[in-house]
């Protein structure tokens, strides 16, 4: 298939798996899956290994902490790489990066060394290129994609990353038994190893718009927060999606556990499971319906309505004791989640010029820096209004009304249609 979109026949019907037909985008669908699982095993095998070596809360929060600040410090960097480097070396780049240093570590602890200064190290050293790795792997799309696939190679992108949500700490937990850390670890540079296969199998279009960066990372920074600042529909989308991580996503990280114990009581971490299994999997099924919505145009009112109907998911889940029935309604959150999350991204994305994509998605990824804010307002919530049920009522609330204000003054943003998004002249 041609690369030049603007002249694609957008009548034509999508089906659910349209994109993968795309020799090029199957190959980074199949890296960037890889990817999350790799992430996720990660996550399970290093929180493990810290809590594991000092027995404490506190200096596993501040690994997670400083992984967080060297990944932010790397965004704005990020978008001017991305915007000025050949893709495909900078993907093999990151990835080679990222096998090398997951395989020392695996290689480090195999041989008995489990000090903690490693941990740090190495909490800093992927942290700092892996924010630039899933910064490319966003704008990609758009470069393997015809403008009107996007939607659905979006779509699929984010129920791959579901997927790995699913099943990534189950496996994750069963390699640590198996293998151990250090033994996890070396699954893990296994998993990039496989990674730098699949960028290899994929054909970067040459991209006749980028643009020769000559002036200060400052200058270019600033650029991209011109933009934002100038283009409504960018700006309202943007911040559309900073409600997820400032609102929602913390009810999803930091108060299942506290739900399993005080709610539930939880005693073996198996309602947990059930917990954090229940939304993935309602991901999941919101990722395949959003790829095989194919040609329907009210997306701007979809992303709405799902950010609505998730908040209103999340307050059912509140005010269930039953544990059945809240982890319906987890489902349900799952579901709508992915749907909003993946219109939003999209939408976003198809607002932004080529030559500029780099620079406004590191921009507008900085928004990671509201999820720790988000944890914390969500945790201290819980402990101040006694418990968590309370403090998920306050901030899936809050996340509905931004909804109500944003259909109420923003009318553009109400009716937008993803033939206006598609367009490339479109902004």
């Amino acid at each position: 298939m041609k690369q030049n979109t603007s002249e694609q026949d957008t009548s034509e019907k999508i089906g659910t798996f349209a994109s993968l037909r795309i020799h090029n985008f199957r190959m980074l669908f199949a890296g960037t899956t890889l990817s999350n699982a790799a992430q996720w095993i990660q996550q399970i095998a290093l929180g493990w290994l810290i809590y594991d070596i000092t027995g404490s809360g506190t200096i596993l929060g501040t690994v997670n902490l400083v992984r967080s600040i060297a990944a932010l410090s790397m965004i704005p960097i990020a978008g001017i790489l991305i915007d000025t480097l050949k893709r495909r070396n900078l993907m093999m780049i990151n990835n080679t990066w990222l096998l090398v240093v997951t395989a020392g570590f695996g290689l480090i602890l195999l041989l008995g060394f489990d000090q903690m200064v490693y941990v740090f190290l190495f909490a800093i050293l992927g942290g700092i290129v892996g924010t630039v790795d899933n910064t490319l792997r966003q704008v990609i799309v758009f470069d393997l994609l015809p403008r009107h696939l996007t939607p659905n190679g979006m779509a699929l992108i984010q129920t791959g990353w579901s997927l790995m949500r699913s099943f990534g700490p189950t496996l994750g937990s069963f390699l640590l038994l198996w293998l151990g850390a250090g033994g996890n670890f070396m699954v893990q540079a296994g998993a990039y190893a496989l990674i730098i296969f699949t960028i290899i199998k994929i054909h970067f279009p040459e991209r006749t718009s980028a643009t020769t960066i000559k002036s200060s990372p400052i200058k270019n920074i600033k650029e991209g927060i011109k933009y934002i600042k100038n283009e409504r529909v960018t700006r309202t989308i943007m911040m559309l999606g900073f409600v997820l991580p400032l609102l929602i996503i913390p009810i999803f990280t930091i108060l299942p556990p506290i739900y399993a114990v005080e709610i539930f009581g939880d005693e073996s971490g198996k309602i947990l499971g059930f917990l954090m299994a229940s939304v993935g999997l309602g991901g999941i099924f919101g990722g395949f319906v959003t790829a095989s919505l194919g040609r329907m145009e009210r997306r701007g009112l979809l992303q709405l309505g799902s950010l609505f109907l998730l908040s209103l998911s999340l307050i059912g889940f509140a005010l269930s004791n039953v544990l059945a029935i809240s982890l319906l309604f987890l489902v349900l959150s799952g579901f709508f989640e992915i749907i909003f999350l993946t219109t939003n991204q999209t939408l976003l994305q198809l607002s932004i010029p080529d030559d500029l994509r780099g620079r406004v998605t590191s921009v507008v990824n900085l928004n990671m820096a509201l999820q720790p804010l988000g944890g914390l307002i969500a945790g201290a919530g819980s402990d101040l209004l006694g418990g968590p049920k309370m403090i998920t009522i306050v901030m899936a609330g809050l996340a509905a009304l931004a909804v109500v204000i944003v259909l109420f003054i923003s009318p553009t943003i109400r009716n937008y249609r993803l033939s206006q998004a598609i367009r490339p002249d479109s902004s």
